[in-house]
């Protein structure tokens, strides 16, 4: 027993950073999912707009579409040779394919419905009333929007953010397809916890997995509790 705990807290310091790296673009990539999630989710729900029914599929596509044929698109998008990864060379001088921040715009394209479902569905369970009632004070409809409507849904919003956090934590086809493997750049917890399985490091892989495997409850565990609260 006390073997297999020092076993488990020893993990060796590559698999720790890419548990770090992994949490640090599941924040980043949290954040711009709720910059942009919320104001599409809300415009998704009222827009009368022909095309809204073709952008909320769109949306939704990284639902049912297997990862490799996002990030075999998304890879061919980054390269130097399309746009609009000739567009960011021009400019930043680095190509966007297999560095950090081609995973970033990756995990917000493969999380976006996992943010905007649950940001819809929660805008949707605000009595119109209140909103109404609001607006007949005089505020403008962008105040309404982020003093009213957003914090009356935030249980329902913090689910939604919550459960992109956690979708990003397990990606792997995506971000195999888009980083590779580079240790400290883009050698997310998925990956590493892949390669020790083919190193057939099973007590390696082991532990890591139940690291995040309870870290992963604990993200969806919070997820349920904000839903059943929202409801």
């Amino acid at each position: 027993m006390a073997e297999s705990s020092a076993a488990f807290l020893g993990l060796p310091p590559p698999l720790w950073q890419a548990l770090g790296l992994t949490l640090r673009l599941a924040a980043i990539t949290t954040l711009i999912l709720g910059l942009i999630g919320l104001p599409l989710a809300h415009w998704l729900n009222t827009s009368r707009h022909r095309l809204a029914p073709f952008i909320e599929t769109l949306v939704a596509l990284p639902i049912v579409l297997p990862p490799t044929v996002i990030g075999f698109y998304l890879l061919i998008a980054f390269s130097p040779q399309h746009a609009p990864g000739s567009w960011w060379q021009a400019v930043a001088g680095t190509p966007l394919a297999f560095t950090f921040t081609g995973l970033v715009i990756a995990s917000v394209f493969y999380s976006l419905p996992f943010a905007v479902q649950p940001f819809q569905a929660a805008l949707r369970s605000v009595p119109s009333e209140m909103l109404d009632a609001a607006t007949s004070l005089g505020t403008t409809p962008r105040r309404v929007f982020w003093r009213v409507h957003v914090p009356l849904a935030r249980h329902g919003v913090a689910a939604g953010l919550t459960l992109a956090f956690a979708h990003t934590l397990g990606e792997f086809g995506v971000v195999l397809m888009i980083g590779g493997s580079i240790p400290g750049v883009t050698k997310v917890a998925s990956i590493a916890l892949y390669d020790e399985v083919q190193k057939l490091n099973y007590p390696a892989a082991h532990a890591f997995a139940a690291v995040l495997l309870v870290l992963s409850f604990g993200l969806l565990l919070i997820v349920t509790l904000l839903q059943r609260r929202n409801r």
